[in-house]
């Protein structure tokens, strides 16, 4: 089983650096930028000087991010032994927390690279992408033993992309006198990304054991060929997954993406630790996104929500519809490739509408496309990105659907509950985490769980939750105890201080 999280705890202020790709509010792209705004920003809240490491986009505006010069011409060693460049030459620079306003990210440093950074649009998607991860990875270490005036107690890397940094601190760097020191964590947000490549389709000579030294960074295709999410899990001093239940299951072969005989062998250092949302994003009773505000105290405001996204989605307005909503990526990782087998039965046989917000695979947003032409003023589906549309769906819907296949964390199930929308997901992840299921004998309960991963089990719980919201007095009960639940990252950051002293303490022994 993972490591308990509860043996040691220290009222020490601890240092702790972040590293990854991305990082909300400078390059957001999926989850993972939220959680390094949100995680560090709790740390700092609890006492301890949490900071970022990250590279510097060429859309991260020096002057509209007030960033400094903290370190011009860092020579990064690339490890080459050939013709290739010895060092490539990047400068360091460094925006300070504003400790006057609350949502201020931490400290945070970028890396910058004019050929590996700045010249590019995106974040990912390039074919040397692994050489530009290997950069920022051992950029940091040599900005922190050689220039840094501040030294973390302990170093943060996230999912592949990082997954370099555990690796260099316990080879190259393993004498270091600076960062031999630092207790090295590696965090999974998600073990299904691994590389550059498919790790499920990968000849038994390019397969990396991760025991061989890390190629050069330019100049060797070996580079390109290894698997940093497995080399993080192997070197590093402590491990850890987003939801306590994501770290039981990728210990299977169902969920452990061919490295759960390798996670099973570091179970000892394997910890999972749900994420959390933020509470001043997500406030029903000040959010100025939703048509009208409301709390436990207000509940019954929330209805003149659902009025308002019926209006807005041009579907018919009534009260006693069952709305159901989908704000996610549309992807068969989400599970939504159940829905073609039973979705028309609902609609036909209940009265249902459903609001689809996001984007995602071809094949299912023409799915979702097709249903809103069919069912004209019960379906409606705005299939594209939008940061501000999940407020007001969230606000107004009735039920949230995620049938994920497989989901380490997952945050829009909390963001639902937060704002009162009752969630109906499958039994896996940090969903099981998350998500307790209906029982009306006991009225307990925040959502509908159904563990099978099958159209018919999916069914079920809709028809289950369809129910239960016909009895008014039950469903308004479910909904305030999911406005009730606590999901702010200042209980999820206790657990991480906790993991990261008996980390430390380990690493001390």
């Amino acid at each position: 089983m993972p490591m308990n999280l509860f043996k040691h705890s220290s009222a020490g202020k601890l240092k702790i650096l972040f590293v990854a790709a991305e990082a909300a509010p400078f390059a957001a792209v999926g989850g993972l930028a939220s959680v390094m705004y949100s995680l560090p920003k709790a740390l700092s809240r609890l006492g301890h000087d949490a900071r970022v490491f990250m590279p510097r986009y060429v859309f991260i505006d020096d002057q509209k991010n007030n960033l400094k010069m903290d370190k011009r011409g860092l020579q990064v060693p690339t490890g080459s032994e050939n013709n290739d460049p010895k060092h490539l030459i990047c400068n360091v620079k460094r925006r300070d927390e504003n400790k006057k306003d609350p949502k201020s990210p931490v400290t945070t440093y970028f890396l910058e690279n004019m050929e590996y950074f700045e010249l590019r649009t995106n974040v990912y998607g390039y074919s040397d992408d692994t050489i530009r991860w290997a950069l920022l990875s051992r950029g940091v270490l040599e900005y922190i033993s050689y220039w840094s005036d501040w030294k973390p107690d302990i170093i943060v890397s996230s999912d592949w992309q990082t997954g370099l940094v555990p690796n260099y601190m316990k080879t190259l760097y393993k004498d270091d006198p600076i960062i031999s020191k630092i207790v090295s964590v590696f965090s999974i947000h998600n073990l299904y990304f691994q590389a550059m490549f498919d790790h499920r389709f990968v000849s038994e000579m390019d397969n990396d054991d991760g025991k061989s030294p890390i190629p050069p960074i330019v100049g060797d295709g070996r580079m390109v060929k290894i698997n940093p999410m497995r080399r993080g899990i192997m070197h590093a001093d402590a491990i850890n997954t987003v939801s306590p239940n994501y770290a039981k299951e990728i210990l299977t072969k169902e969920y452990g993406e061919l490295l759960e005989d390798l996670l099973r062998e570091r179970r000892s250092v394997l910890a999972g630790i749900l994420n959390g949302i933020d509470y001043e994003v997500w406030n029903p009773a000040t959010d100025s996104a939703i048509a009208a505000k409301y709390d436990v105290e207000h509940i019954l405001e929330r209805a003149k929500n659902k009025s308002a996204l019926q209006e807005r989605f041009g579907l018919a307005d009534d009260k006693d519809v069952f709305v159901l909503a989908i704000v996610s990526r549309l992807t068969k990782q989400k599970g939504f490739d159940l829905l073609p087998n039973v979705m028309d039965t609902l609609l036909r046989e209940l009265p249902v509408q459903l609001v689809v917000v996001g984007d995602g695979e071809t094949d299912l947003m023409g799915y979702f496309q097709d249903l809103a032409a069919k069912h004209h003023g019960r379906v409606a589906a705005h299939l594209q990105f939008d940061p501000v549309l999940p407020h007001p769906v969230f606000a107004g819907a009735d039920a949230f659907i995620m049938p994920s296949r497989f989901e380490p964390c997952g945050l829009t199930q909390m963001e639902a509950m937060r704002m009162g929308t009752i969630p109906i997901v499958r039994k896996t992840g940090g969903l099981a985490d998350s998500v307790d299921d209906y029982d009306p004998s006991h009225e307990i309960g925040t959502g509908f769980v159904f563990e099978k991963f099958d159209s018919m089990s999916f069914l079920i719980a809709v028809v289950r939750a369809y129910e239960t919201f016909r009895d008014k007095k039950a469903w308004t009960s479910m909904v305030v105890r999911a406005l009730e639940k606590d999901f702010s990252w200042d209980v999820s950051a206790e657990k991480y201080v906790k993991f990261f002293n008996e980390a430390m303490a380990r690493k001390t022994k």
